[in-house]
């Protein structure tokens, strides 16, 4: 699973990083982003634009938001078949601009966290989805999940899952709503290459 990650850069860096074209938001920094929170999202809507988006999805049929509590993270296994997922799956794609991602091992002595890095120390993008629901009240609620495959030989030790990491050369793809090809989307859905990153200790809050 992917519930915690850090985001330290500044809308500058994130601008240059993503290339992107249009901003309609401040970006959040904070050490500890957790589902339920707001965070900066890049999506392809006629260019690049940087939004806000909370974190977990509520498909466009939902009731109610209750059900984002447990919609934060959609499985690449399933992703493309899942009534919760598959459409804005098709459609509706973007990029999680993150520094790092959390991850913890189970000890005898309780849950030790890690911090999961590039070694080049830049911002990366998570592989996302997003809907837009509007409540019984006539509220419009913009929301993500982000993806998650098997964990690379870094990670497998602490995890068995990680957050899919988007390479720079298939940003265009991911996030171009023309692209519906399923098996070129889904081929991007793989575990980052481990040799590329960095893994840290660190003390986060529970």
């Amino acid at each position: 699973m992917c519930g915690r990650f850090i985001l330290r850069s500044d809308l500058s860096t994130i601008k240059e990083t993503f290339d992107v074209e249009d901003i309609s938001t401040s970006v959040p920094q904070r050490e500890d982003f957790v589902p339920g929170q707001d965070l900066a999202a890049v999506i392809q809507d006629g260019g690049r634009r940087l939004v806000r988006l909370h974190w977990g999805l509520i498909p466009f049929w939902a009731k109610d938001r209750s059900i984002a509590r447990r919609l934060f993270n959609a499985r690449a296994e399933t992703v493309a078949e899942k009534p919760s997922f598959r459409d804005a799956f098709k459609k509706r794609r973007c990029l999680i601009p993150v520094d790092g991602f959390y991850e913890w091992q189970k000890t005898d002595k309780g849950k030790i966290p890690f911090l999961f890095c590039l070694k080049s120390g830049r911002p990366f993008g998570l592989a996302g989805l997003f809907e837009m629901w509007v409540s019984p009240a006539n509220e419009t609620v913009h929301s993500c999940a982000i993806i998650t495959t098997e964990a690379n030989r870094l990670i497998e030790p602490i995890h068995d899952r990680m957050p899919v990491i988007i390479p720079k050369d298939k940003e265009d793809n991911w996030l171009d709503p023309t692209c519906r090809e399923q098996s070129w989307l889904r081929s991007m859905l793989t575990s980052y290459p481990a040799d590329e990153m960095n893994k840290m200790d660190v003390s986060v809050p529970k």
